[in-house]
């Protein structure tokens, strides 16, 4: 198997934030557990697949016979519960250094979060909140499909052959691919998901600005 490349080249960087820029796996599994007890639904089997997907979309995968009013109802109920709660969502490791790096770089959030529950966790994490975003409300499908990557290269106006998309799931790894984008995986999720580059947090990543305004990204070693 061919051996993942030590480095990307990149003119607009493509942000997941759940998992990626910000943890927030307490809440989602607080929120997702008394989701699937109120449903009489296994818990931990619910858990495998909630992770880069709108909350309709796990839905209509955990329960394929129920209307699909009935699952975007109850993901608004859902939304609601996880932006109350904030308890225990901490920024991932470099995360605060590496948004402080690519301000001034193109780049933009897209994320399966609406933005309300976008700014509470950002918030919460004490993570800058990017200019250009994609949010849950923008888009008429969820990750895995690409249709957010695609429109957060559009507003920032690069090819999306020429993004590099930060994911941490395999619907969020799928989506950025269906794009046409390369991808840095983060955390433990990632690194059987084939991402281009993999790092096991932000602070194994190293940035490198280029002379024609391309970044370098590089894999520090573990």
């Amino acid at each position: 198997m061919a051996a993942t490349p030590a480095t990307l080249t990149a003119r607009a960087l493509l942000l997941d934030m759940d998992g990626t820029l910000v943890n927030s796996d307490a809440v989602v599994e607080r929120c997702w557990r008394r989701w699937a007890d109120r449903r009489g639904l296994d818990a931990d089997a619910v858990l495998k697949v909630v992770h880069g997907r709108q909350g309709y979309a796990t839905m209509a995968i955990l329960l394929p016979d129920r209307p699909m009013a009935e699952n975007h109802a109850d993901n608004a109920v859902l939304l609601a519960e996880e932006t109350a709660d904030v308890d225990g969502v901490v920024p991932v490791a470099g995360a605060p250094a590496f948004m402080d790096a690519i301000t001034d770089f193109p780049h933009a959030l897209v994320t399966s979060a609406d933005e309300a529950l976008a700014q509470a966790r950002m918030g919460a994490a004490g993570l800058r909140m990017p200019t250009t975003r994609v949010t849950a409300e923008q888009v008429g499908a969820s990750k895995p499909d690409p249709e957010g990557f695609l429109k957060g290269a559009a507003e920032l106006g690069t090819a999306p052959a020429e993004c590099v998309a930060f994911e941490d799931s395999e619907a969020g790894i799928q989506a950025a691919k269906a794009a046409g984008m390369r991808v840095v995986g983060v955390g433990p999720r990632a690194a059987a998901l084939a991402p281009d580059l993999h790092v096991p947090d932000l602070t194994h990543l190293r940035l490198n600005r280029n002379g024609d305004g391309t970044m370098t990204l590089e894999a520090a070693p573990e």
